[in-house]
């Protein structure tokens, strides 16, 4: 059986399908002629990431589609209930790139908290000339231990943010509406602490955090988690980073509250408009940015590509059985 992975797969994964029979092929089709190209070769599974999308038209279009798959957590890219209504497997790895995101989203914060990210841009334009002044400008940093971070969204990544946060030695404020409280295992040297913490409400967490991360997908309706009253109501100063999906800040919003000194900075994982984000928000000397990288470590490609393996292996075998 035949396999596209239109968004890649990291070579484990394409190795472990090999070795159970499949054949694995990674050349990027165009959106436009993938309906064309998944018919023509009569493939069995698509696998995607966040470049890929997987609507309605290509469901109906595509009856030989058995599985798709996506690399990564979130599945707004694919019509998933409409593709399992059509007896479709759908799948994707939801933990894998957990602790991946969780570090990449501490980066930001140390990098903001010291103004490490506008500090390298203007060392190599000026640091020859003007060293004691940069000097000066970045000399106002703070720390993060004994500081509130406040994480909306408390699922597996937003757990692993909380364990490098506790970690720094920092206070964890978390809001969803789907749990009560989550235990987390903190692992320190040979030793596992474990730290229970209750969820708070989200305007509790708002008032409170020195430091705000999201990690939830994007609202059903549409319509952004953190506005202008959400901002209104966040301490003076504060620092947010979004690795979630772009839109869950409303970004005219951040903007706004950027400029107004409100929020001190911004870091950007994620934009509404991928793959062009708006030019306002890269050039903003308050954000420091990634572009959607959260989940792009070595490691966690392996366990993602490792976990769709497997998973579709297991599908297809219990298919035959069945």
């Amino acid at each position: 059986m035949k396999i596209l992975a239109n968004d890649g797969i990291a070579p484990i994964g394409k190795e472990n399908l090999e070795k159970a029979g499949y054949e694995v092929i990674t050349e990027t089709v165009a959106q436009d002629d993938l309906i064309n190209v998944i018919n023509e070769n009569n493939y069995v599974g698509l696998l995607v990431r966040s470049a890929t999308t997987v609507r309605e038209n290509l469901i109906d279009a595509c009856p030989g589609l058995k599985l798709i798959g996506r690399g990564g957590v979130g599945m707004d890219n694919i019509d998933v209930e409409y593709a399992r209504n059509k007896g479709l497997k759908v799948i994707n790895t939801p933990a894998a790139s957990s602790q991946s995101v969780a570090e990449q989203v501490m980066a930001h914060l140390f990098s903001a908290s010291r103004s490490i990210y506008d500090s390298n841009r203007q060392m190599p334009v000026s640091g020859a000339a003007d060293f004691k002044i940069l000097k000066k400008k970045y000399g106002k940093g703070v720390e993060l231990r004994g500081k509130n971070i406040g994480i909306i969204g408390f699922g597996r990544i937003g757990q692993s943010t909380a364990k490098y946060a506790l970690g720094c030695g920092m206070n964890v404020l978390a809001f969803d509406p789907f749990m009560d409280s989550a235990t987390v295992d903190v692992q320190v040297a040979d030793q596992t602490v474990s730290v229970t913490i209750n969820t708070s409400s989200l305007d509790d967490l708002l008032t409170n955090a020195d430091y705000i991360s999201m990690h939830v997908p994007m609202p059903a309706d549409g319509k952004a988690l953190i506005g202008n009253d959400e901002f209104a109501k966040m301490k003076d100063g504060v620092i947010i980073a979004n690795a979630a999906r772009g839109g869950v800040i409303d970004e005219d919003a951040l903007i706004a509250n950027l400029d107004s000194g409100k929020v001190a900075h911004a870091a950007l994982d994620v934009f509404t408009n991928e793959p062009t984000p708006r030019e306002d928000l890269l050039k903003h000397a308050k954000i420091s940015l990634t572009p959607h990288t959260g989940a792009a470590t070595g490691e966690a490609q392996d366990r993602i590509g490792e976990e769709l393996a497997e998973q579709i292996i297991n599908h297809f075998k219990l298919e035959v059985q069945s």
